[in-house]
């Protein structure tokens, strides 16, 4: 055991192999490896969470959308993965036009109302296929995306790249990626894919549906197949119309099959995902990454159906990884990768071929001689191989329900259910009413889990806010007794947004306030805010001290936990100019530059939203506020201000200085606002405040 944690320890021994150790000793190695991924990949408890509250408000929004669109969010995120470089891809479709496999289908539309497309794959290579158009008098912008070719009107789908990717790139300001138009938020990336959906299943992938003998189980079989499938545009490379192809899609299939895995089977995705980012791909370029995660889940789907593996347990986790892998190098010394799906559509036939596919063959081949020791080049998972040998009688508790303490899931709870909102695209309060009757109709459902029902609430919160403001906006110019019943209705709406949101939702009803001249009543929401955020158990993104939380708030609801001891960012949308106007030139410059939401720190606001109340009630105030503003921003150390809006942090600052006179503080934190990370997107804002500030500063002086 000596020798093995030296071989373990040295950097200069990781060509030593696993392999010479006892079968004990490897199944005490999965197990920590197992508990590892369970705080690097997180629990199936937050698995599970992150599932339910990913699809709630996907489903929401597809109810909103439902005359119009509908939307599918896979990738790892949908997955409920949160590994670092985790992808979000988001697949949206119009529900006016369908795509079938035989004429015999048009029966079940209604061709005066739906858009009918016919799939033609007989030229077109395994998992491809061309989109024949068969009412093109009826849908003048999908005409403008065709070509003519034997009489027939086909969809092409470079053509359709060149007319939707610009238009949506314009107004969110994403790339064009093959078939999508990604967008980097936060360290993660989002891909946005529009396609057609098809209600029948592909009947080139029938084959699947008799290989499903014992996973799927038939029930998921049978769910998988009645929602057939989708086609994003990208045509096969090697095909004979890779210009106008599509490529059949099975995404939604592939998040079902995901779901049933067990935690084990998860984890070993996982542990691929993580072997292919920090070893395999690690300094490559993006343009000789050869093998993506979809490879990786491909393979993990094969062994599954296979039986390869009789125990998926944490006692076998690397050799149900290693299983993987070795079927992984198989496919790239053959050149050939199966889809699950339609299995005559070899995925490395374009890519993974010649010297490219020799040269990753040579270095794979080189890490499975290295066996499981190879593991050890992984930062994430290297410190749980190595520990083992140190302490070889440690127990490892396995039972990954019980390792995960309250305030730890809360903290994960808290930050998916905030970080999932809805951004409106208009200023049209019948949509935030639909919204409110979706939620509404969806809340009392015991089919409803508890993560759900938490999740609907905070959604609810979010809408109530943006209809408060806009029912004023439309409403305030108006007859004195219609403008009284929409300001006490909006007044209302914000309040119970309180009940239903976390500490500093309460910051927009003192918003309001502000706005409609009601400045005492925003100083007195302003003191109770105080109050309740000086708590020692008030949790702030990831900050928490987790003995005082479990001691104020353990074992009460998720709604009481956020109604009194979590605060978050504040979301200003920018096509909601609304708030206040001391904060128009920013919304402004960020919707030049789309980005809908303006991040605001909760202390930041909620100190500007007392300066400028003070100024008009209690100017014996506002240089103490001034000051606790200025002394935050300046010497914080990440704890309320996150370093990605020190941008907002700074202008607030200098906007603060401005209206109290001090122009010369302000043209410094106008300055220091244009250092920072651009994550608002304000530039053009600050930039514009300095040039005014500079044109003062003489005529003062």
């Amino acid at each position: 055991m000596y020798k093995l944690t030296q071989l373990l320890s040295s950097h200069d021994n990781l060509n030593s192999t696993l392999i010479i150790l006892s079968t004990k000793a490897i199944q005490h190695i999965s197990e920590s490896v197992f508990v590892g991924l369970c705080y690097k990949v997180e629990t199936s408890q937050l698995v599970a969470m992150r599932r339910d509250v990913e699809d709630i408000w996907e489903m929401v929004i597809n109810q909103v959308g439902k005359n119009e669109y509908r939307l599918l969010v896979s990738g790892s995120y949908g997955e409920g993965l949160r590994l670092e470089g985790s992808d979000t891809d988001m697949m949206h479709w119009p529900n006016n036009r369908s795509v079938i496999w035989d004429l015999s289908q048009s029966q079940y539309y209604n061709t005066h109302r739906q858009t009918l497309i016919l799939c033609d794959c007989s030229d077109s290579p395994p998992g491809f296929t061309l989109l024949n158009l068969l009412s093109p008098s009826m849908d003048k912008y999908i005409q403008s995306m065709c070509v003519g070719m034997n009489n027939r009107y086909y969809i092409s789908s470079s053509k359709y790249r060149q007319i939707f990717l610009p238009a949506l790139s314009l107004s969110y300001n994403l790339t064009q990626h093959g078939p999508c138009a990604s967008l980097t938020f936060r360290a993660q990336e989002f891909d946005h894919a529009s396609c057609f959906v098809s209600d029948f299943w592909p009947p080139s992938a029938s084959s699947w549906i008799d290989r499903c003998h014992s996973w799927p189980q038939p029930h998921v079989v049978d769910d998988i197949v009645k929602n057939g499938c989708h086609f994003v545009a990208i045509g096969h490379k090697l095909g004979n119309h890779e210009d106008h192809e599509w490529r059949i899609s099975f995404s939604q299939a592939e998040k079902k099959l995901v779901y049933i895995m067990n935690h084990c089977q998860f984890l070993t995705y996982g542990l691929l995902k993580l072997i292919l980012r920090e070893i395999i791909n690690n300094g490559v370029g993006d343009d000789d990454k050869l093998l993506c995660s979809y490879h990786m889940k491909t393979s993990v789907f094969w062994v599954i159906q296979q039986n390869t593996i009789p125990h998926w347990c944490p006692q076998n986790l690397l050799e149900c990884f290693w299983v993987c892998f070795k079927l992984i190098i198989k496919w790239v010394y053959e050149g050939g990768c199966p889809n699950f799906f339609i299995p005559g559509n070899n995925m490395f036939l374009s890519k993974i071929h010649g010297i490219k596919q020799h040269q990753l063959f040579l270095r794979l081949l080189e890490l499975y001689e290295k066996g499981l020791a190879f593991l050890l080049h992984s930062p994430s998972i290297r410190s749980y191989i190595i520990d083992v040998p140190y302490n070889p009688r440690n127990s490892i508790c396995t039972d990954y329900h019980t390792r995960i303490s309250e305030a730890h899931f809360d903290r994960n709870l808290f930050f998916e259910i905030i970080d999932h909102y809805i951004k409106p695209d208009e200023l049209d309060i019948q949509i935030y009413m639909r919204y409110l009757h979706t939620i509404e109709q969806m809340i009392g459902s015991p089919l409803l889990t508890q993560y759900q029902v938490i999740m609907l609430q905070k959604l609810t919160a979010t809408v109530l806010q943006s209809t408060a403001f806009i029912l004023h906006m439309e409403t305030y110019t108006h007859e004195n007794k219609l403008s009284y019943r929409a300001d006490k209705m909006s007044c209302q709406m914000l309040k119970l947004a309180a009940r239903f949101g976390c500490i500093t939702d309460m910051l927009y009803i003192a918003m309001y306030y502000y706005k409609t001249l009601r400045y005492t009543e925003a100083l007195s929401i302003i003191e109770m805010i105080k109050v309740m955020l000086a708590q020692p158990y008030v949790m702030y993104h990831f900050i928490i001290d987790t003995e005082m939380y479990t001691e104020a708030v353990g074992g009460q609801s998720w709604s009481t936990k956020m109604r009194q001891a979590v605060a978050w960012d504040i979301k200003l949308y920018n096509r909601i100019q609304l708030y206040f106007s001391e904060l128009i030139p920013e919304q402004q410059s960020a919707l030049q530059n789309h980005e809908t939401l303006l991040f605001v720190p909760p202390f930041i606001l909620l100190y500007m939203l007392e300066i400028l109340c003070c100024r008009h009630v209690d100017t014996m105030r506002v240089q103490t506020a001034l000051d606790d503003l200025q002394t935050l921003v300046h010497y914080d150390q990440g704890q309320l201000i996150r370093t990605d809006y020190r941008d907002i942090s700074w202008q607030i600052l200098g906007i603060c200085q401005q209206v109290t006179g001090d122009l010369q503080a302000a043209l410094y934190s106008y300055q220091q606002s244009l250092r920072q990370e651009p994550h608002n997107k304000i530039q053009t804002a600050t930039e514009m405040r300095i040039q005014r500030v500079l044109q003062w500063i003489p005529l003062i002086n």
